[in-house]
């Protein structure tokens, strides 16, 4: 177990297609994060930027592109990239300098503004770069993937494309509630099932859209805290960023192929379910301490597999205890009470800062109409390309 630091301040930019440069998100997340926690610019040590390499050269140092839009004021600066797991890096780093002792508050800013339609590599030949690779010989886009994840486990376990719509149906109605989602609405399992098929079995109300959005933190050291009056704050108890063992036996984006278990025995647990469980393992509790959890809900299908990689549910009973209502607000375990991906999209660098910030809501007793009732730990979950685990453990 490590020492905590302190959550002071949360902010968002709403998610939605708005036109504008990603800085201006990041900067407006930032400055309601810094409202939120009654501390000045000028207080700031330092800056974590999550990159977006759709940002061109502002997107690869985007801690320096946040800092210079809020104002010059001589904090230490670090950007990073992991792809759908950069803010979850982000933190990471930021709590890495508090606890050494090299800033007594950091903030951490995401934010992207991201293409229409699917995600794709950057342009250029890249035959050693798997991600490249994917799409110039097979073809896989990102929904392919999803459909081929979520025909995995209709065959392995019998899930169906009725328990997948469920999924969007008890997202959106959390997301109805959440003033930053950019979709709004609650959607029937009928209009899931009348949505145009885009990656078979999954139609396109299974699958998250792109989204442009800002999130930031406002983090601290927690002798910063109480000196400023706050006695008891929500808490960054562990982050988690394994990757892969090796023989990976279960297909993860962007790879096209598995390892060989010939040689070696796969291990006990999958990639997904080692991040969880390192997570775990750092704060010092386990899936029934949980009261909600944020996960990567890309498609219907993948939020009921981070049920099972959580240790919510056994392998294979995802589908199970979404029936129970276990998993919807009012239930035992509320997963994405936000509205989750399926009622924000994915801004990329900005998606595990804005799963920490609704933790922090949560956990203070907040979030309005969605509040999970008595909050007191809150696990995110997501991973990045290339292997980048990505999972935080909240705690008041």
């Amino acid at each position: 177990m490590t020492a905590d630091v302190a959550v002071l301040g949360a902010g968002m930019h709403p998610w939605g297609k708005w036109g504008r440069g990603f800085v201006a998100y990041g900067a407006a997340a930032a400055r309601a994060a810094l409202a939120d926690a009654g501390v000045d610019w000028c207080d700031i040590g330092s800056i974590v930027g999550a990159g977006t390499i759709r940002g061109g050269y502002p997107g690869h140092v985007a801690g320096a592109a946040f800092a210079r839009a809020l104002g010059w004021q001589g904090a230490r600066v670090t950007s990073v990239y992991a792809a759908c797991a950069s803010g979850a890096q982000a933190v990471n780093t930021a709590r890495a300098q508090i606890l050494a002792g090299l800033a007594d508050v950091v903030l951490v800013v995401g934010a992207d503004c991201a293409p229409k339609g699917f995600f794709r590599p950057a342009g250029g030949d890249r035959p050693d770069d798997p991600d490249w690779l994917r799409f110039r010989v097979l073809g896989a886009t990102n929904p392919l993937y999803f459909g081929l994840y979520a025909r995995r486990r209709m065959a392995v376990y019998g899930d169906t494309p009725e328990d997948f719509a469920q999924v969007k149906v008890k997202n959106s109605t959390a997301g109805a509630l959440n003033r930053n989602a950019r979709y709004r609405r609650r959607v029937t399992a009928e209009e899931v099932a009348s949505s145009a098929v885009v990656a078979d079995p999954l139609r396109l109300l299974d699958i998250c859209a792109t989204s442009d959005g800002g999130a930031a933190l406002v983090l601290s050291s927690m002798d910063f805290a109480r000196s400023n009056g706050v006695a008891r704050p929500v808490r960054i108890r562990a982050v988690s960023t394994v990757t892969p063992r090796y023989p990976n036996t279960v297909l993860d984006l962007p790879d096209f192929a598995t390892d060989s278990a010939a040689a070696v025995a796969p291990g006990q647990e999958t990639f997904r379910a080692s991040i969880a469980g390192a997570a775990y393992e750092e704060a010092g509790i386990g899936p029934r301490d949980l009261s909600l959890a944020e996960v990567y809900d890309l498609s219907t299908a993948l939020e009921l597999q981070w049920y099972e990689d959580l240790g919510l549910c056994g392998e294979g009973e995802g589908a199970k205890l979404l029936g129970t209502g276990e998993t919807a607000p009012g239930g035992r375990i509320p997963v994405n009470a936000s509205g989750g991906l399926a009622s924000f999209g994915e801004a990329v660098p900005a998606q595990a800062i804005a799963q920490v910030c609704e933790l922090t809501w949560q956990l203070r007793g907040t979030a309005g109409d969605r509040q999970v009732e008595g909050a007191r730990v809150g696990l995110s979950a997501n991973q990045g390309l290339f292997g980048h685990g990505s999972a935080v453990v909240a705690v008041r």
